[in-house]
């Protein structure tokens, strides 16, 4: 079940679901929140690393970082891909998950938003986001605009083994985009 903004509004007042910094009431949507983006960028170093062998996992060195500041955008060419995170951080309890998705007006102008598209219970963290332009046109990105939606959904029942709680959870408590970690890839022998 989808939770209205009548209901998100009560779990953030319960403190069931937190956010730092908190929102606005313009964050809050009929039945979805509004994050902000924030600013710090991960671009590939592509002219250094020519393959990514998910086998072997990511090289130290495989992105550059890029914190903007106030007021300043971060340029988005056709094509390419960046890695961001939102302002805000979030904390789930054991009992609600969040699907999130791009803002469908940025969707309308060439720019996908995508994190993964869901946040397991017990998830704390900021979300990455992957950043693609698939316009023709380059775009500003303004750290602080607003970058995606999310829905809370509530669970059956509480998660047996949250997110928080699971050795294979790999971006608990991130405050800045996190590059993938292939580790959960491939089966253990």
């Amino acid at each position: 079940m989808i939770l209205s903004d009548r209901d998100i509004k009560q779990a953030i007042a319960d403190g069931w679901l937190t956010f730092r910094p908190r929102l606005s009431n313009d964050q809050i949507g009929p039945a979805s929140i509004d994050l902000k983006l924030g600013p710090t960028f991960k671009v590939f170093k592509t002219r250094r690393h020519t393959l990514l062998d998910l086998k072997r996992g990511l090289p130290a060195d495989f992105t550059e970082s890029y914190t903007m500041q106030k007021g300043e955008p971060f340029i988005l060419h056709p094509h390419h891909f960046v890695l961001a995170a939102t302002r805000e951080y979030l904390v789930l309890p054991d009992n609600l998950v969040i699907r999130m998705e791009g803002k469908s007006t940025l969707a309308r102008m060439g720019i996908l938003v995508h994190s993964a598209g869901y946040f397991d219970p017990g998830f704390e963290g900021t979300a990455t986001l992957e950043i693609s332009n698939q316009g023709n046109l380059a775009v500003a990105l303004y750290p602080g605009m607003y970058i995606c939606q999310m829905a809370v959904q509530t669970m059956t029942s509480p998660a047996q083994v949250p997110y928080n709680k699971r050795k294979k959870s790999l971006y608990s408590k991130q405050r800045k985009p996190v590059e993938g970690d292939p580790r959960n890839l491939f089966e253990k022998k």
